[in-house]
């Protein structure tokens, strides 16, 4: 563990006794994350295809919901829409992220959101040992082990929610 950020993100995996690594992941001038992410990952020995990406959409309910996905796998909106019971969903747009959730595109971790949120896990996350979430702040990542992780979404909805 290391103190060089801090956020909700890593004070919930402290309290919780979970270990992590913090992965700084370089900004171009600009202040985006590269887009070389995997390649970076793959440098440092971790498996590019164990990022659990969050994915926030909203439904025609204007609910608010994040699908945790890992392995690179697309969201199956129509299985989505029939397991949150309504007719239309769509993904959320850059602003509606930053105010849903209280993070930026780029940085969205699967955990310590707003209660408001739903969370959907894909079992495509229990395919790994070890996963890499968004830490919350723009230029870090963090890798912890996958089961940690499903421990702390143990209230979530868990199915197959996406097309690989």
């Amino acid at each position: 563990m290391t103190q060089r950020m801090s956020s909700p993100v890593t004070t919930l995996l402290e309290q919780a006794g979970i270990s992590y690594t913090v992965i700084e992941i370089p900004l171009s001038e600009d202040k985006k994350p590269i887009r070389h992410l995997e390649e970076l990952l793959t440098q440092q020995g971790i498996n590019s295809q164990s990022v659990v990406r969050s994915v926030v959409f909203k439904s025609s309910a204007d609910q608010f919901v994040l699908l945790a996905v890992a392995g690179g796998g697309r969201a199956d909106w129509s299985v989505l829409r029939q397991h949150l019971n309504v007719r239309k969903c769509r993904l959320a747009e850059f602003d509606e992220v930053a105010e849903a959730t209280g993070y930026v595109v780029g940085a969205v971790p699967p955990i310590a959101l707003p209660a408001d949120i739903q969370v959907l896990v894909d079992n495509s996350v229990k395919q790994y040992e070890t996963v890499v979430i968004g830490s919350g702040v723009l230029g870090f990542a963090l890798s912890l082990k996958a089961n940690d992780l499903l421990t702390l979404l143990a209230g979530a909805d868990q199915g197959l929610f996406s097309i690989s």
